[in-house]
């Protein structure tokens, strides 16, 4: 790194560091629920769509926000955005620990998707500002692994608290780290708009709406119905996957999380760091190599999804280890497709396209993964109730066939792994001419290029 970028490198990955931090508490708070589920549910007596249902209740405000917090965080300063977000967001997620009936939880969750909102916009914007087009990727890899670290964490903290002391406690241990978050990113140097593009055209946007701008690119939407199946799979595993190993394999609370720690947590890290790695490698041979990575790793996640489902009962080690490697594929997309959003929009509008499509995939996907399977999940326990002859339908009588309802549920994921890889083919076929035409776009309003780290 050339003498006079040294100073301004520092800041950058003081930068990048903070919003690591913040993603990190961003998926932790998050996934609580999913890690403390199943004691939630018995204690209020809960189905498991109702129990999905929470996590709707997350998802769904947190994309309705998270449109004009997209739209702000183009137009004001966006660590003032994080900040604020990251505080009311720890403060609901504490607050949860106090609450006591279903509808309680429900609105602190809502309270949770209000200031998480903040985060993707803001922070995928700031990423795009810090680094130039050839570093992208291994940024927002590095931004995304607070995703398996903070899911991982959650599992393992949240899974120890909760046998120690209660699931409530849980939540209220998970509050503290996120003040100290939201401090920190204070201290963040915001840069200029557009000042890492090869041809800078600060803050220079391309007719129309925004909106409209990003719904007419084919890549987009593409990406965009991507984003609905893809989270609708990691959702439903992560609302499900600590119920399902407490059900099915007999595990109890805490080592059923440190499972799904290993599984749905830290095999994403290497899923994430390798995507982001191969992707800006392939992204120099041809323009549509994030997309078909992309698409390949979902591919293989399939087979492995299934035979992870097939293991028999008591299973562990066999059940770990297939999932954990459908999860490290599964964690590609992350870096690839994230990435990809960055290539086909200016940096003007990074903001809202990010906005945009987190709104359609938390609308379409996240928030119908866990309250989907979970609805599949009853269905399925009622079937397998009525076939051993049991005609009362109350929770006492249906609880010894949930471990069978829920299982049957799961192989919903490998089935919708291959449509999504079908929708990441599609839109590898388009994203090249995409990515020129705004080269060309950005070369005819640019000034002179500017330095890359």
């Amino acid at each position: 790194m050339n003498e006079p970028n040294k100073t301004r490198s520092a800041t950058v990955w003081y930068a990048l560091f903070v919003l690591f931090a913040i993603n990190t508490m961003n998926f932790f708070d998050r996934q609580i629920l999913g890690a403390v589920g199943e004691p939630v549910r018995r204690e209020f007596g809960l189905s498991d769509a109702s129990l999905g249902l929470l996590g709707t209740a997350f998802t769904l405000l947190y994309a309705f926000v998270g449109v004009p917090l997209g739209v702000l965080a183009d137009k004001i300063g966006r660590r003032g955005i994080l900040s604020v977000g990251v505080f009311v967001w720890s403060l609901m997620t504490a607050a949860s620990g106090i609450a006591q009936s279903f509808w309680q939880v429900f609105a602190l969750r809502l309270g949770v998707g209000v200031g998480e909102a903040s985060c993707a916009p803001a922070a995928t914007s700031l990423i795009g500002d810090l680094f130039p087009a050839n570093w992208r990727a291994k940024a927002l890899a590095t931004f995304m692994l607070g995703l398996p670290v903070g899911v991982a964490l959650s599992f393992a903290v949240s899974g120890t608290v909760a046998k120690e002391y209660g699931w409530r406690a849980a939540f209220l241990v998970a509050g503290i780290p996120g003040l100290l978050c939201a401090v920190a990113v204070l201290f963040i140097n915001e840069p200029k708009r557009g000042a890492t593009e090869t041809h800078n055209i600060g803050g220079q946007r391309r007719e129309g709406s925004p909106y409209l701008n990003v719904l007419k690119s084919p890549t987009m939407i593409w990406i965009i119905l991507s984003g609905a199946v893809h989270n609708f799979n990691m959702y439903a595993i992560g609302a499900f996957i600590t119920p399902f190993l407490m059900r099915y394999h007999g595990l109890d609370i805490q080592q059923a999380n440190f499972v799904s720690m290993l599984v749905y947590g830290l095999m994403g890290a290497p899923g994430l760091l390798i995507g982001g790695l191969i992707g800006d490698a392939v992204m120099k041979r041809r323009k549509d190599g994030r997309m078909l990575l992309g698409a390949g790793a979902i591919l293989l996640s399939v087979p492995t999804v299934y035979f992870a489902l097939g293991v028999s009962n008591g299973g562990t080690t066999a059940f770990l280890v297939l999932m954990g490697i459908a999860c490290a594929l599964m964690y590609f997309y992350y870096s690839t497709v994230y990435s990809t959003i960055q290539d086909v929009t200016e940096p003007a509008a990074r903001g809202t396209a990010m906005a945009v499509y987190f709104f359609a995939m938390y609308v379409l996907g996240a928030s119908l993964g866990p309250y989907g399977t979970g609805l599949l999940s009853d269905y399925f326990t009622k079937q397998a109730a009525a076939v051993a002859g049991v005609s009362e339908l109350s929770q006492t009588a249906l609880e010894p066939f949930r471990a069978e309802g829920l299982h049957t549920a799961m192989y919903v994921i490998p089935v919708l792994g291959i449509l999504l890889t079908l929708i990441l083919l599609a839109g590898s076929r388009t994203v090249t001419k995409e990515i020129d035409r705004l080269q060309d776009w950005m070369r005819g309003r640019s000034g002179s290029p500017v330095n890359e780290l």
